[in-house]
């Protein structure tokens, strides 16, 4: 079983990334932070990174350049998940030493175009791409997701 590093400061963001790998048979492992990211990378390599780019204690950027100093790690597949979704902002974050590039809200199908490139064994076949992610996830998990949103 593959298994994929969500680094990701929002509990919610955390939670749907999980459910949207999980129903495709990844392993999945969580941290919230840069830092915690960094040390669970060395501490047991995940197949592929999920790294937000704004987080605390060390940003997705410093992650990544860390990660491509140590020659363990220069081969790690690492997918920003960002909400910088300005012109040049994926360009700045490719060149940045990512291999791929998603935006938020995160679009599944995008998802799992990204880790069939990127990974050798992908698990693609589990659930249509055709759905939108509630149905993906069910209605009970994506009904916690929304309950959980900031009330305007």
């Amino acid at each position: 079983m593959k298994t994929i590093l969500i680094a990701e400061d929002n509990p919610t963001n955390r939670e749907l990334l999980r459910e949207l790998l999980e129903i495709r048979g990844y392993g999945v492992a969580e941290a919230c932070d840069g830092k915690e990211a960094l040390a669970m990378v060395e501490q047991a390599p995940p197949d592929l990174l999920l790294l937000d780019i704004g987080m605390p204690l060390m940003d997705g950027f410093a992650v990544v350049r860390k990660l491509r100093e140590n020659p363990r790690f220069t081969s790690l597949p690492v997918v920003a998940v960002t909400a910088y979704a300005m012109q040049g902002d994926r360009e700045k974050i490719m060149n940045s030493g990512f291999d791929g590039y998603l935006s938020k809200p995160i679009n599944s199908g995008l998802l799992v175009q990204e880790l069939s490139r990127l990974l050798a064994h992908p698990n693609t076949e589990s659930v249509p791409l055709n759905q939108p992610w509630e149905k993906q996830i069910g209605t009970r998990a994506a009904r916690a997701i929304v309950n959980r949103q900031p009330k305007p």
